[in-house]
């Protein structure tokens, strides 16, 4: 080292030092040092364009490929509906939504898409008669396009939309245009079959013009998106003349979705039905107590060939009074327990015939078309 000179370890230090010493002349605000880094500028993303209402023609292109006609041949005749594909099922098959009286009583059921024009078998996955719904299996159908469905709570009164299925039967789709006129509407429909009457609540009424035939199939918006299930046409309210102005009547979708998912989890109840139909082999009425006028039973008014209840006796005129235990007062209570039920189940029954006498039996139920 030399003398009066700095080692390169003084040399250091002092560097160390005076870096420190500038540091510390730094002046910092309010005493403190602010390391938090500036805030991040935040994308705002640009609003999506309006959508544009389809023209007629583009409407009826996108729609109606998406539905399929159905006929079910019933021991009364022939019934033809329309039926919306939702999705596919499985690799092979798709699900359809459809009317419950479309399929009421079917014993042969077929779809034909108007996508490819094949037709295909039908099996009834589940039911509701109360609610007018009814969920299919399309076997080997997974490649049809499925509807798209419009967003909850999206109808308003005054909204344009159309009906589109197969009108009067004619295995043609064609289309009714209108407006929703009401929402949550109540209704009594008239089966053209049998005549037999349903109540049903929480209704789009439109003034489209729906036929026979449309029955299933889809109302939508002006951007072909489903926003109810056909129901009814110029059906009648409680207590009110029915109208010759076209009046007609739709299931919210969100209502109609809501029984899907029920089929689909397998959520039976005292309305919903899943799986193949099971069949006691008999038609009833209401028996009312000759004295009091009371309903006392479910009186017999047809008997079916060679079906369970003929097998063990019954005959028209006798009058079911207990089903598997439980006390049967209408014909509604012998159909409310037979809901739950499915081909190849036991049941134990009680009767009193023709002379007054009760009489008893056991029979194991058959499997039937949809009820």
């Amino acid at each position: 080292m030399r003398a009066g000179g700095m080692t390169r370890a003084g040399a250091v230090v002092a560097a160390l030092t005076a870096a420190g010493l500038a540091l510390a002349t730094i002046p910092l605000e309010h005493g403190t040092l602010d390391a938090t880094p500036p805030p991040a500028t935040a994308v705002i993303e640009p609003a999506p364009p309006p959508r544009t209402p389809l023209r007629a023609e583009e409407l009826t292109s996108r729609v109606v490929p998406t539905i399929v006609t159905l006929t079910a041949r019933t021991a009364l005749g022939t019934t033809a509906g329309t039926g919306i594909v939702l999705r596919p099922d499985g690799s092979d098959n798709a699900l359809v939504l459809t009317n419950h009286h479309v399929i009421d009583g079917g014993t042969e059921i077929t779809a034909t898409s108007m996508y490819d024009r094949s037709t295909y078998a039908v099996e009834v996955v589940g039911y509701d008669s109360s609610r007018d719904l009814a969920v299919l299996r399309l076997p080997g159908a997974a490649h049809l396009p499925p509807a798209v469905l419009a967003p909850t709570g999206s109808v308003e009164v005054g909204d344009p939309v159309t009906a589109i299925g197969n009108a009067d039967g004619g295995g043609i789709p064609l289309s009714a245009t209108g407006s929703v006129t009401r929402i949550g509407v109540t209704v009594t429909t008239r089966n053209t079959t049998d005549n037999s009457r349903n109540k049903l609540s929480n209704l789009i009424e439109v003034d489209a013009n729906v036929r026979p035939g449309d029955s299933g199939g889809p109302l939508v918006d002006v951007f072909g998106e489903v926003v109810g299930i056909n129901s009814a046409g110029n059906a009648v309210e409680p207590g009110s003349e029915e109208s010759p102005d076209p009046k007609s009547y739709a299931i919210p979708i969100d209502d109609a979705t809501t029984l899907v998912d029920e089929v689909l989890s397998g959520r039976a109840s005292p309305t919903v039905h899943i799986g193949p139909t099971p069949l006691l082999g008999v038609t009833v009425a209401d028996h009312r107590d000759v004295r009091s006028g009371t309903r006392s039973g479910a009186e017999v008014i047809h008997v079916s060939f060679r079906g369970p209840a003929e097998g063990v006796g019954l005959v028209r005129g006798d009058v079911i009074v207990e089903f598997d235990g439980i006390s049967i007062r209408s014909a509604s209570d012998l159909t409310t327990r037979m809901i739950a039920l499915h081909p190849g189940d036991p049941v134990d029954l009680r009767w009193i015939d023709a002379t007054g006498r009760p009489r008893s039996a056991s029979l194991v139920l058959q499997e039937g078309p949809p009820r």
